[in-house]
């Protein structure tokens, strides 16, 4: 199963998909988390230490790699590169959990991209279509990578919001960008809820269909999110609650 995670910056998708890796592997799932945001923040929620992601470059800033796959410097590059193998070599285990920094495609500027944003979708469709087990994508914030195609393939897209008007909207237009891309499932996901003001502000503006879980406003979380390298799962009626939202995404995704 393939499942991305979306969201306005600063909702709490980061901490919200490395808990759900968590708990996927402590149940016994062979997880692959992917790190797709720019901001490259999913291996230190995991609890990976700066050390070793300091010597992780992202696949798209590996030049030489990009280089040789792309068949060299030239003008004219395959659309559909080999990088099936790309996946075992840069990974780091952890247990049944795997880590994978993609990087980001790139967007415009005064260099052109074109020969590292088709390595990086290639890179992304191999991941998608080819593992087997279950793939958790930390997708960047906003709608940059949708536009760009990154979610085509996944199974479920869940949109991770907070209750204010501006991450509402975001979450409405990545809903469109979704259905464009044929998305077969787009669920959403309240987060940072304070108190009933804010519950209804939220099931006003999305239907019990599409918000299949609210997560209140959690020190815990906050926590986790700051000192990382703690792999224990919260507990409590917060526990409860988060993994009905994780049963409720996997059940969705058959």
């Amino acid at each position: 199963m393939k499942i991305a995670i979306s969201g306005k910056g600063g909702v709490g998708k980061t901490t919200f998909a490395a808990n759900f890796a968590r708990w996927l592997s402590q149940k016994g799932v062979t997880v692959l988390a992917v790190d797709a945001d720019p901001d490259a923040s999913l291996g230190t929620v995991l609890g990976i230490s700066d050390e070793v992601l300091a010597d992780l470059k992202p696949i798209v800033d590996m030049k030489e790699l990009i280089e040789e796959r792309m068949g060299g410097s030239g003008t004219y590059y395959p659309l559909n590169p080999n990088v099936d193998d790309i996946l075992e070599d840069y990974c780091i285990p952890l247990g049944p959990l795997r880590f994978f920094r993609m990087g980001n495609i790139k967007g415009g500027g005064t260099s052109c991209y074109c020969k590292e944003n088709s390595f990086l979708q290639a890179l992304v469709n191999s991941l998608i279509l080819g593992e087997q087990d279950t793939v958790i994508l930390d997708m960047g914030a906003g709608i940059e990578q949708l536009t760009r195609g990154t979610a085509l393939g996944v199974d479920v897209l869940v949109i991770v919001t907070e209750p204010t008007k501006v991450s509402a909207q975001t979450v409405k237009v990545i809903q469109q960008l979704a259905l464009e891309l044929g998305i077969p499932r787009v669920v959403i996901v309240g987060n940072k809820v304070r108190n009933s003001k804010d519950e209804n502000f939220l099931r006003d503006r999305f239907s019990s269909d599409q918000l299949i879980g609210i997560i209140p406003y959690s020190d815990e979380l906050l926590e986790m999110s700051i000192n990382t390298g703690n792999n224990e799962l919260l507990g409590g009626s917060l526990e409860v609650q988060l993994h009905t939202i994780y049963q409720r995404i996997i059940d969705e995704g058959r």
